[in-house]
């Protein structure tokens, strides 16, 4: 199957928010269901040394460049190199997800709940340059290595995200099903270029969608054409802030 072909398998009106259900203040406690498909575990061991092999490489090869990235920050703006943030891992799981920090310390929100915007006075002027290159999230490739995320995996959402005003579980009944895997650095989401403010329902449930799709499809093959047609999508159409 090619990139063409997986992006055009996937309807975003295979999921649609209940209107049975009515906005809560709390988040449901996540559920998994049991009976979910299983990937190959073959598939899962060469996912994870992929992950463990990549990670350590990349971290290796872009060290000289990412100190260099961190003396910017430093001098750009007061504040740590490294932003860390509480995000929904594997089975629900709460992780420390890492990142350069992009925004002013007095004004970045650690909940990850208010979303960014375009022109949001919360970015430092390095940090504009780092999102728009997607540079900010190199650190995580310390959260690949640790086996808190993958290379390639459900987008990792800050915990009581919203979208539209509601909560994604609110929004996707099926939602915590995504966390049936590790997240990823990038996705089927990113690959299909659904990233950016979640304003609108439908945004979001076109990401979630991409994602319930991932976990029930998985393979290494997928795998693989996602990290090409991620590529493809950054040089052609990234547009990060």
């Amino acid at each position: 199957m090619s990139i063409t072909e997986l992006n055009n398998s996937i309807s975003t009106e295979s999921f649609r928010p209940s209107r049975r259900q009515q906005p809560s203040l709390k988040i449901q406690t996540p559920v998994i269901h049991s009976d979910a498909p299983q990937a190959p575990w073959m598939d899962l061991v060469l996912k994870r040394a992929f992950d463990i092999v990549s990670s350590l490489s990349a971290l290796l090869v872009l060290a000289p460049f990412l100190l260099f990235v961190a003396l910017l920050i430093k001098l750009d703006s007061p504040g740590p190199v490294l932003f860390k943030q509480t995000r929904w891992g594997k089975n629900c799981k709460a992780i420390k997800v890492y990142k350069f920090r992009s925004m002013r310390t007095d004004l970045c929100d650690v909940s990850g709940v208010a979303q960014t915007v375009k022109n949001d006075p919360r970015i430092t002027r390095v940090g504009a340059i780092l999102r728009r290159t997607n540079v900010d999230e190199l650190p995580q490739l310390l959260n690949v290595l640790m086996g808190h995320m993958s290379v390639v995996g459900p987008r990792c959402h800050a915990i009581g995200m919203r979208a539209g005003g509601m909560l994604y579980e609110e929004l996707v009944p099926e939602y915590h099903q995504r966390h049936a895997m590790r997240p990823g650095m990038t996705g089927l989401a990113q690959m299909r270029g659904l990233r950016g403010p979640t304003d609108r329902p439908a945004k979001a449930r076109a990401r979630i969608v991409s994602d319930l799709y991932y976990v029930t499809n998985f393979s290494i093959g997928m795998d693989i054409r996602i990290i090409a047609g991620t590529v493809v999508s950054e040089l052609t159409r990234g547009k990060g802030f």
